[in-house]
């Protein structure tokens, strides 16, 4: 019976391109349905049309061109070796979940285009994982699963879950996160908007109900309350030296850094104010001085934090001290030489380490500045 069975599989060998990858596909499907492993997305990769493929627009990883460019050469040396996870849209086609970047090689490369046919390679999340709030947290577990996203994007994110009724406690249960962390990424874009239109009060007008007595004075001095502080401690709150700060005491953030946009002025207008500003060493060195010197809640808060880039988040934040610009035009950086790219990184550095030594801090090279390894994802 087995023989039978190969036989009339290798009769596809006959078939057009097209309609033997359409054959392919369909045993692939058939025999994932009576295999032990369905449950496994896994089991079942399919080869799809590229044109057939496109991108969620929530994905909170980004990739610099240089590992862009390392990704297509692990492509191009060892083939597609992890399929793009995604989804069936309403349109037939699909939507990615996770593999962004291996289908923008996959688009992007005439070579891999050629090579693979203009197909990509896919697995199908599980059908009961398809409503927005799920492909957003599988995508975000995609992400987490190997320590890289982008702290900005994850919180736009973990606020439209909020938005969408999701609490806390399911927030934290689908994305791995804690409380504490929930919180500080709300911090960091969308608290205030969050809560912009609630009235709060001690009271919840139920006569009878809630008095002032019930009512705790909190305190500053965590000692007091023993293990607790430990509890809330995550990935990237664990260092015993960082600094923490709310939001509301950030200084760049009351100088606009996280607004969406600068009244008068287009994105190009602002990226290119960004790009000019940073490839003036005088005007860049005055403002990063100005940064470490009077911003100090936002530089204890950041600069504290050896798990995220340093040197990015000080030129960002010397263009919206000098500019007013926010740092959602740091694209700009982008229109520098690379030149230009590394004078500019050079000179954050010299005052980030300024800035370490003067509060008895290690001074760290340019490569640990970065510290790419908790930034972007390649795969």
């Amino acid at each position: 019976m087995k023989t039978e069975i190969l036989k009339h599989i290798k009769e596809i060998s006959k078939l057009s391109l097209r309609e033997r990858i359409e054959a392919i596909n369909e045993i692939k499907l058939e025999l994932h349905n009576i295999s032990p492993f369905k449950s496994e997305p896994v089991d079942c990769v399919l080869w799809v049309k590229a044109d057939d493929i496109h991108a969620n627009d929530y994905n909170p990883n980004s990739v610099a061109p240089p590992e862009m460019e390392l990704l297509k050469v692990s492509i191009m040396s060892d083939g597609y070796t992890q399929p793009i996870v995604a989804m069936p849209d309403e349109q037939g086609k699909f939507e990615v979940i996770d593999g962004f970047h291996r289908n923008r090689c996959g688009k992007e490369s005439e070579e891999i285009k050629n090579r693979v046919l203009g197909y990509l390679p896919i697995v199908k999340i599980k059908e009961d994982r398809t409503e927005r709030n799920d492909r957003i947290a599988a995508t975000i577990r995609h992400n987490r699963a190997r320590g890289k996203h982008k702290v900005d994007a994850m919180s736009d994110i973990v606020v439209e879950l909020k938005r969408r009724n999701w609490s806390d406690e399911k927030i934290s249960r689908e994305l791995g996160m804690d409380q504490d962390e929930i919180l500080r990424l709300c911090q960091i874009t969308g608290l205030s908007e969050l809560f912009q239109d609630q009235e709060f009060s001690r009271s919840w007008d139920i006569e009878g109900e809630i008095t002032e007595k019930d009512f705790e004075e909190l305190s500053d001095d965590v000692s007091k309350y023993g293990k607790e502080k430990e509890d809330f401690r995550t990935v990237n709150t664990s260092d015993e030296n960082r600094i923490f700060h709310t939001y509301d005491k950030w200084e760049c953030h009351k100088a606009g850094f996280y607004e969406n946009s600068k009244e008068g002025m287009s994105k190009a207008e602002c990226e290119e104010a960004y790009r000019k500003f940073l490839s003036d060493d005088k005007e860049f060195a005055k403002a990063l001085n100005s940064v470490i010197t009077e911003w100090r809640h936002s530089c204890e808060h950041y600069l504290t934090n050896s798990a995220m880039n340093r040197i990015a988040w000080l030129g960002q934040a010397s263009a919206c001290y000098a500019l007013g610009i926010p740092s959602a035009y740091r694209g700009g950086f982008n229109l520098l030489s690379e030149a230009e790219q590394l004078s500019a990184n050079k000179l954050a550095l010299k005052y980030l380490n300024k800035w370490l030594k003067k509060n008895n801090r290690k001074e760290i090279t340019l490569e640990e500045a970065f510290s790419y390894d908790r930034q972007s994802d390649i795969y």
